[in-house]
């Protein structure tokens, strides 16, 4: 079983600097890449007010969290993943970008490095055959945000080898994650679930059976959740929500995984969640009021 050391991380958006502060955190030497130093330094100064929430609460000590940031390394090219026992790709929710990203990401590894791709929904065979070490790659879904959502889906393709597998699964325990065991189907087990709630929430909102505002109370105070589902697209993003839809829509080609128009046209808009300032919430409000 390859023994992981060192982690490569493509993408240092929001899951990318998660995965890498998690993992920083549990002992291992990260490279985080990005295509420019600016978003770099952006995902390193995140990381760090992290650390320093954890410190206030008494989670962390400051030598610690020193210790941390000093095993992120960053570049903007991928010749840095070089040396990496394991490369996880987290760029956008893009199978075209992603799949682009792998084939110019294999020349640079080793033999033996291993790949694990965070899609939250994107075929995992699919994405492997893009590479050349099918054997030696698979899913590794995070949760947003990745420092405190417990859970890791773990998803074989269909070459992945128990090797692999088995040394993922290990480093998942090891950074403190528990792991769900999921099959190659589109979305896996949590967005299978979790994204046709929002869409219907949406489609709710759509048809004029209740406001923003009262649909959110309903899902909280109704069902005990602790977020609305459209507060949570938000949070989520518009156009992710709307991407694994339409992975669900194609990949079981059922009409009831139809997206939401209204979903559609909120993305067209550019209006999609709460870091761009606008989505079913204005942020720009504070508190964030309902746009509909």
């Amino acid at each position: 079983m390859t023994t992981i050391k060192k982690i490569g991380i493509i993408g240092a958006g929001q899951m990318g600097s998660g995965i890498a502060q998690v993992c920083a955190q549990a002992g291992y030497d990260v490279v985080l890449s990005d295509i420019s130093d600016a978003v770099l330094e952006k995902a390193l100064a995140g990381i760090g007010r992290n650390y320093d929430r954890q410190i206030q609460k008494g989670k962390l000590e400051e030598a610690e969290k020193t210790a941390a940031l000093a095993r992120i390394a960053t570049g903007t090219d991928l010749s840095v993943f070089g040396d990496s026992d394991l490369v996880i790709e987290a760029a956008t929710e893009n199978e075209a970008l992603k799949r682009d990203l792998l084939k110019k990401l294999v020349p640079h590894l080793n033999a033996e490095a291993l790949i694990a791709t965070n899609t939250s929904s994107i075929s995992i065979t699919r994405l492997a055959a893009a590479t050349d070490r099918p054997a030696k790659f698979m899913g590794m879904h995070f949760m947003n945000p990745v420092p405190v959502m417990q859970l890791v889906e773990l998803i074989r393709g269909i070459a992945t080898d128990e090797p692999t597998f088995n040394a993922i699964r290990e480093l998942t325990l090891a950074i403190g994650k528990t792991a769900a065991v999921a099959e190659d189907f589109p979305a896996f087990i949590v967005n299978r679930i979790l994204l046709p709630m929002i869409n219907e929430a949406v489609y709710t909102l759509y048809e004029g059976v209740g406001g923003v505002e009262a649909i959110d109370t309903a899902l909280k105070l109704g069902a005990n959740h602790p977020m609305g589902p459209l507060e949570l697209a938000d949070f989520i993003g518009l156009d992710t929500c709307l991407a694994v839809m339409q992975v669900l829509y194609e990949g079981l080609a059922d009409s009831k995984y139809r997206p939401c128009p209204l979903l559609v046209k909120y993305v067209e808009a550019g209006w999609i969640g709460k870091k761009y300032g606008r989505g079913f919430y204005d942020y720009s409000q504070t508190p964030p009021v309902p746009t509909r």
